[in-house]
This record gives structure tokens, C-alpha cells and sequence, in this order.
């Protein structure tokens, strides 16, 4: 067994599928790939995360690589750490999974995820090592690598962030914060009070096996609630390694990655910082957003899923804002990657700014009924030759016209494709997903 990159680095249930043996083979592979001599590693609050970060260390330093601990730290403050002090970087986490899984996510130096063929690159001298085709002449003595600490990591963060806000603070906004358990715990609650905000904190107790349970952007019910007694502005929920968020209005409803970006893209074109007047997002962003954005002269720029590809589409066209509708948000001008505290901190200072409340600043996009369905099928390869299954999706286009769009795509990891109709009403996104659904099993058979 070895290990593959997903959109976001390589994940799977610790110590099963992410074992020992092959973080070891990992790390030494990463430290040839990537050649830094100094790798910066941080983590989330999971249970496995000193397991996985000890494998890893242990490979970097068998090829001669030293580390620099970071402790506990959210991502995006890996990646601007990677991106201030030039080395390459991972960051040990799963994300919003269950506490059961882990990961490791790569960065290059100056906080970049990887390119592709990088990874492809890993992936090879991985294979080869596990293989054990890849061994060369081991190193002993003083030249194994060796692991420090870095002083004051957090703080470093906390600094970065309140530099973005240009001086400007949070005072009088009273604020609530689920940290999911997970890397944001500390430092969230910390930032927020230093620039002013008074603050309610939830889910921000992380025991090793509560990170993401029944909490953060991925279950922000607890939240919901939260906001309404104690009535908050606004609240935040973070996933376990704060590289996300979502919002939540007074009222207690919630605010999602398309609203967050159509509030910061609104403000920053209004402002003159919107560059070329664009921004990214994915297939998967409602068309409300891309309606909402049309009406104020705002162009859009479209990729496939994964924020990667976001980053990707940023630079490759010197553009400010893009992110997913999940909460990943990237301000490429201040960061790096998607930034869950960062774009927090920008929706209370664009609220702030603006005297409005956020329900009011959201309602400059309405969401289209968006219903998803995973259809499980025998033959997913053979999407892109069915031929009768996109003559009926054409038909199913026509039947919404400019008010509905419809979206197919196989999973990357499952025998399934993926079926997402937005249309004006529930009803009809439902009787449309259905028709389509029948038309893939047609098509591709039943798994």
C-alpha cells in the first residue's frame, strides 16, 4: 500500500491506513522532493497527531532534513510561516474528518501547496522507497536532521492578522466562535479579543477525539443557537484546522463561503482593490452568486473543485479574491491559502466599515435551491462518452434556461458521479436531479 495526493495532501484513517512505516517513507521522500533543510511542521488537536508528526520527523531527518515544531497551529499560519521564513512546510491534519482520520498536507517554501507534477514527483520517489527500489546510502552521525522549536508560532500569526487589518479593530462587535475542538481553539478567541471584540466561545476544549464532532463549519447548529441567546453580531465556525469558516447573522441563520466572498468581493470592488474586477470560485458556487456578481459588474472566473485550483487561477491571472462555497476564502494579497480567521476577520471589519448588519450585507446574492446527488454507478470512467446522458442533461438545461444549471462529475476517490441542479424552486431542482439521476444509472450502470 502506498499513498496518493488528494486535492488537499494524502488522508486516511490513522495508523491503518496512515501508518508509521509509510509517514517514515513520506517524510524521507519529501525531504528529496522538496530539499529543504529545514522543514516546518505543524498540527491539529487530533489524538494521532504526535504519532503522525514523529513518523514524519523521523523521515525528514533520516535524509538529513532538520524540523522546526510548531506545535498546534492552523493551517494558514503553516503557510504564512512557510511564506515568511521561505521553507518548505507540512501541516499534520484531516481537515473537517472525523477525529479517526489524519493527513499530511506539503507545502512548498513560500507556502504554496504543491504543484502537480511536485506531487507526482513525491508520489514516484515514494513508491520507490516503499517498494524499497529507492534506497540509497544511509546517513549517520551529524548528518541525521535534528528538531527545534520555534518561539512564539501563534504569535507570529496573531501579528500577521492584525497587520491585514490596517489598524482598524473590532471594538464594540460582539462576536461568537465554535473552534470545531480543533486548531483555532487558542488562537481564534485570542485574536478577536485583541482587536476589541467582545467574544462567546464554543466547542473550543479539544480532548484529542472531539476535533469536527458535532461542531465547527461542517455542524454549526450548536452555533446557530449560540448567537441568537447571546445576541451576538455574528458568528464564526471554524473546521479543525481553521483553513475554513462560515458565518452566522443575528438572526441565526447561516452565511456560506458564496455569500462571505460576495460580501468581500462587493466591498473590495467598491473600493477599487477587486484587481480587474474578478474573482475565483468553483464549479460548485450557486448561480446566485455568479447573478449577484453580473448585476454589479464584477466578472467571474471559474475552476474545478479544490482550493488549489483557486490559488491556481489567482495567480496565474494576478487576480485579489476567490474560494469555494464550503468557506474556503483566499485574499491572495495577504495570504497564501484559504485563511478561515482571516476571512473572518475581513467580514467583521467589512460590516464594521459599512454600519449594516450581516444578514443585510448577505442578501446581496439570494441562493438558488441547490440539490446534490451521488448516483453509484459500474462504469464511472465512461461519463464523458455517454452520449445519451449529456443529450439529456442539454434537454434538462433548456428546460431551466438562464435560471437553473446542472452539473455532472465523477468522484475523484468513488465509483459515483455526482448530480447538482440548481433551479428557481425546490421542486424543480429535486424533479430535475431525479430525471438525471435515472439517465447516469441508464448509462453507466448500477454499482
Amino acid at each position: 500500500m502506498t499513498l496518493r495526493f488528494g486535492t488537499d495532501g494524502v488522508r486516511g484513517e490513522a495508523n491503518t491506513e496512515l501508518t508509521p512505516e509509510l509517514l517514515v517513507a513520506l517524510g524521507r521522500a519529501a525531504a528529496r522532493v522538496l530539499q529543504g533543510g529545514t522543514f516546518l511542521i505543524g498540527r491539529d488537536t487530533r489524538v494521532s497527531g504526535p504519532m503522525v508528526q514523529a513518523a514524519l520527523t523521523a523521515g525528514l531527518h533520516a535524509e538529513g532534513a532538520d524540523v522546526a515544531d510548531l506545535g498546534v497551529l492552523p493551517t494558514p499560519a503553516v503557510a504564512h510561516l512557510s511564506a515568511e521564513l521561505g521553507l518548505p512546510a507540512a501541516v499534520i491534519s484531516a481537515s473537517h474528518n472525523p477525529y479517526s482520520d489524519n493527513g499530511v498536507k506539503l507545502f512548498a517554501a513560500g507556502g504554496r501547496k504543491l504543484a502537480d507534477d511536485v506531487e507526482q514527483s513525491l508520489e514516484a520517489e515514494l513508491d520507490q522507497l516503499t517498494s524499497g527500489t529507492g534506497e540509497t546510502a544511509r546517513l549517520a552521525g551529524a548528518a541525521l536532521g535534528r528538531t527545534a522549536t520555534l518561539a512564539h508560532p501563534s504569535e507570529l500569526y496573531a501579528d500577521h492578522l492584525t497587520r491585514a487589518m490596517e489598524g482598524r479593530t473590532l471594538a464594540g462587535l460582539r462576536v461568537a466562535l465554535d473552534c470545531a475542538n480543533g486548531a483555532a481553539s487558542a488562537v481564534a478567541p485570542a485574536v478577536c479579543r485583541a482587536l476589541g471584540a467582545e467574544v462567546s466561545v464554543i466547542h473550543d476544549r479539544p480532548d484529542g477525539t472531539n476535533i469536527n464532532d458535532r461542531s465547527g463549519s461542517t455542524h454549526p447548529g450548536d452555533l446557530q443557537q449560540l448567537v441568537v441567546s447571546e445576541r451576538a453580531d455574528l458568528g464564526l465556525a471554524f473546521d479543525g484546522d481553521a483553513d475554513r469558516v462560515l458565518a452566522v447573522d443575528h438572526t441565526g441563520a447561516l452565511v456560506d463561503g458564496d455569500q462571505i466572498m460576495a460580501i468581500c468581493a462587493t466591498d473590495m470592488h467598491d473600493r477599487g482593490l477587486l484587481a480587474e474586477d474578478t474573482v475565483v470560485i468553483t464549479v460548485m458556487s450557486n448561480l446566485g452568486f455568479r447573478m449577484a456578481m453580473e448585476q454589479r459588474g464584477i466578472r467571474v472566473a471559474q475552476t474545478q473543485v479544490g482550493d488549489r485550483y483557486v490559488l491556481e487561477a489567482l495567480e496565474a491571472g494576478g487576480w485579489s479574491l476567490g474560494g469555494e462555497q464550503s468557506g474556503h476564502v483566499i485574499f491572495r494579497r495577504i495570504a497564501t491559502t484559504g485563511d478561515g480567521l482571516l476571512t473572518g476577520l475581513v467580514l467583521m471589519d467589512t460590516m464594521q466599515r459599512s454600519g449594516g448588519l450581516l444578514a443585510d450585507l448577505a442578501a446581496i446574492m439570494r441562493r438558488l435551491p441547490q440539490v446534490l446527488r451521488n448516483v453509484r454507478v459500474a462504469q464511472r470512467d465512461g461519463l464523458d462518452s455517454a452520449q445519451r446522458l449529456w443529450d439529456e442533461v442539454r434537454a434538462v438545461e433548456r428546460e431551466l434556461g438562464s435560471s437553473g444549471r446542472v452539473l455532472l462529475r465523477p468522484s475523484g476517490t468513488e465509483p459515483l458521479v455526482r448530480v447538482m441542479v440548481e433551479a428557481p424552486t425546490e421542486a424543480e431542482a429535486n424533479s430535475a436531479a431525479e430525471k438525471l439521476c435515472i439517465a447516469v444509472e441508464r448509462e453507466l450502470g448500477s454499482a
